[in-house]
């Protein structure tokens, strides 16, 4: 139904319009009594698929990356499509309305988004509110980016504001300086500034009482800038790392090239993206400490693209651009497979 009937009408709008109308519906709907325990019993999650990591126990290894829920508006009524957790965000300290419109864009031939989206949240506080009213039993992970108008040199700011306002309210803490849509934030996954940024965070995490820190990959770094970012988590003993976010290469799209080019710049996801976010994993697990956990993200739509991240080394798998094409039954369908 949802690919046959939901899917092309969702598909006659854009993109972002097409997103805010799905969340407004679920939110409505699921304020009618007995909905939500309806959608749980056809769609959420299966029993004996909890996976303990990083001290944390996961109802199933399946989580929903960021940039779905951005602002924790809807994880509530998200947990009864099966996932085993969901991470909000990207959250920034101080609200911002992001990059300007149209800034995401379906290429439906690749099964695959472009979006430059430029962490459009409305900031810490306004989330820290919402996840308070949390009603579900989930792991929620929490996505911390800087503010565009904050220089790199005073980035470390905008993180540490991050764990101060979340920490109370979410399960671990991912720190995101990989998204190629906010000038310069990819800068900072550089040996030395990363470091900076990460000891710090660690150090205010630890005061507050440890949680899980990740951090948030690209998938376009080289070797031995993947090489560097080991020796940081190994050396910082960080919870784990989140690998990877969207791509800035369009190498291999079936998409006519003037369409791709007319859309410009953003982060590409999707099926495209599922063989390279292998192998950083694979790269990874070969060199990072054993008791580091990797969440693996990019191209997952299946049970076998999940089965192949976590047999590469993964602990647990996200999803996001395979959620928008293949809709609802997509978690529990997985989930039967692994």
């Amino acid at each position: 139904m949802y690919k046959s009937i939901i899917r092309p009408l969702l598909f006659k709008m854009n993109a972002e319009q097409a997103h805010h109308f799905t969340f407004k519906t679920i939110k409505s709907t699921f304020k009618i009594p007995g909905v939500q325990a309806l959608v749980n019993a056809r769609f959420g999650s299966l029993p004996g698929k909890q996976k303990e990591v990083m001290g944390l126990t996961f109802k199933n290894p399946i989580g929903l990356a960021a940039g779905f829920d951005k602002d924790a508006k809807l994880y509530n009524e998200l947990a009864a499509f099966g996932f085993g957790f969901i991470e909000v965000g990207t959250l920034t300290p101080k609200p911002q309305d992001g990059n300007p419109k149209p800034r995401l864009f379906r290429l439906v031939e690749d099964e695959a988004v472009i979006n430059r989206m430029g962490f459009n949240n409305g900031g810490l506080e306004l989330a820290k509110e919402r996840l308070k009213a949390k009603k579900t039993d989930l792991i929620i992970g929490g996505n911390i980016g800087k503010n565009k108008v904050t220089p790199n040199e005073l980035a470390t700011d905008d993180y540490l504001k991050g764990v101060d306002a979340l920490h109370d309210v979410v399960d671990y803490f991912v720190v995101n300086v990989s998204s190629p849509n906010t000038p310069g934030l990819r800068e900072l996954q550089e040996k030395g500034p990363l470091m900076e940024l990460l000891a710090a965070v660690q150090k205010r995490n630890e005061e507050l009482g440890a949680k899980p820190l990740l951090l948030k990959i690209a998938p376009d770094l080289t070797d031995g800038q993947l090489d560097d970012i080991v020796e940081i988590i190994n050396e910082l003993n960080l919870s784990g790392v989140v690998a990877t976010n969207t791509t800035i290469s369009r190498e291999g799209l079936k998409a006519d090239k003037a369409k791709v080019e007319a859309i410009g710049a953003g982060g590409l996801s999707g099926k495209i993206l599922r063989e390279r976010s292998t192998e950083v994993i694979k790269y990874l697990r070969q060199r990072l400490n054993p008791e580091i956990a990797i969440i693996a993200v990019g191209g997952v739509f299946k049970g076998a693209d999940a089965k192949e991240k976590l047999d590469a080394g993964a602990d647990l798998v996200q999803v996001w651009t395979g959620f928008l094409y293949e809709g609802p039954a997509m978690v529990r369908r997985m989930l039967r497979s692994l």
